[in-house]
C-alpha cells in the first residue's frame, strides 16, 4: 500500500473505515467516499490526526451513476488513476419472499451491485490504460458463498458482485490488475444493529436472541481490514476474514447432500420465527 494511490468506499464507519485507517497506516494516499457525509468527515479527520494522507474525500451515493462519474473525473482531474480500488459500501435487508417488497430487492441490488459496477466502470479502466497494474476489491459476503435462509435478495447482489469479480479476475489479468472478493460473516459495524428485517418484529424476544447470537459471533472491522490488506498483499482471489465461512464454503462444495440438509432444517427454523409471530 506504501504510496499507492487507494480509492475506499463506505469509508464512514464500519469495514470501510478501518481498511482505510489500515491501508492509510501502510502509507497510502487515500481517496474516500460514503453517503454519510458526517461519518466521512469523521474518518477524515482521524486518519489525517494519525499522519495519514487524504488527498479526496466526498459524499455521494454510490448508485448515482452521474455522480459516482462526476467523482471519478475530479480524482482522476487531481491524482491520476488509481492503483487500488475497494468497493467496500454496502447495505442489507433480510426477509421471505412473501414479506419482501419489490423496493427491497431493487435497493439490495442497486447499492451491493450497481453501485461496485459504477465504480468499477469509472476508475478501472482508466487503470487498464495506465499500464501500472494494481488492484480491486470487491466486498460480497457470506451471503454470495451459501443460502442463508432469507438473504435472497441481499444474495442477489452479493452473488452479483461475485460473479462480476470472477470474470474481471481473469480479463483483467494481462493487464497487471489482482482482482479479490472479500466474502465476510457476521462484523460487528453499525449494519449489524440497522439490517432491515422484513416482515419480523426485531423485538420479538425469539428475534432478540436470534440477532445477539449473530453479534456474539461477529468480529471487529479492524480484523476484516486486516484481512483483506493481507489477501491483496498475497494475491488471494477468495478472501475469507473467518474460519467459519471458509469451512462452510468448502464443505458446500464437498458434501453437497449434508449442506442441502442443514441449509433446509436452517431455513425451517427460521420459518418457525414467522408462524410464532403471525400466531
Amino acid at each position: 500500500m506504501r504510496g499507492a494511490k487507494v480509492l475506499v468506499t463506505g469509508a464512514a464507519s464500519g469495514i470501510g473505515r478501518a481498511t482505510a485507517e489500515a491501508a492509510a497506516a501502510e502509507g497510502a494516499e487515500l481517496v474516500l467516499t460514503d453517503i454519510d457525509e458526517s461519518g466521512l468527515d469523521k474518518t477524515v479527520a482521524a486518519i489525517k490526526e494519525t499522519g495519514g494522507v487524504v488527498s479526496v474525500s466526498r459524499a455521494l451515493d454510490i448508485t448515482d451513476y452521474d455522480a459516482v462519474t462526476a467523482f471519478a473525473a475530479d480524482v482522476h482531474t487531481a491524482l491520476g488513476s488509481m492503483d487500488v480500488v475497494m468497493n467496500i459500501a454496502g447495505t442489507s435487508a433480510w426477509g421471505t419472499v412473501e414479506n419482501l417488497e419489490h423496493r427491497h430487492w431493487r435497493h439490495m441490488v442497486e447499492v451491493n451491485l450497481m453501485g461496485p459496477i459504477h465504480v468499477i466502470e469509472n476508475f478501472v479502466p482508466p487503470m487498464v490504460r495506465a499500464g501500472r497494474g494494481g488492484a480491486l476489491v470487491n466486498v460480497s459476503s457470506a451471503a454470495g458463498l451459501l443460502a442463508l435462509p432469507w438473504h435472497a435478495a441481499y444474495s442477489a447482489g452479493k452473488y452479483g458482485i461475485r460473479g462480476v469479480s470472477e470474470v474481471l479476475r481473469f480479463d483483467l489479468e494481462r493487464h497487471g490488475i489482482s482482482v479479490h472478493v472479500v466474502v465476510p460473516g457476521a462484523v460487528n459495524t453499525p449494519l449489524v444493529h440497522s439490517f432491515e428485517l422484513v416482515g419480523v418484529d426485531k423485538e420479538d424476544p425469539k428475534i432478540q436472541r436470534l440477532t445477539h447470537a449473530f453479534t456474539k459471533h461477529a468480529i471487529p472491522p479492524e480484523r476484516v481490514a486486516t484481512a483483506i490488506l493481507r489477501g491483496v498483499a498475497r494475491k488471494r482471489f477468495l478472501i475469507y476474514t473467518s474460519f467459519d465461512i471458509r469451512f462452510g464454503y468448502w464443505w458446500k462444495r464437498k458434501f453437497a447432500f449434508p449442506y442441502e440438509f442443514v441449509i433446509r432444517r436452517a431455513s425451517a427454523q427460521f420459518s418457525r420465527l414467522l408462524v410464532s409471530k403471525s400466531s
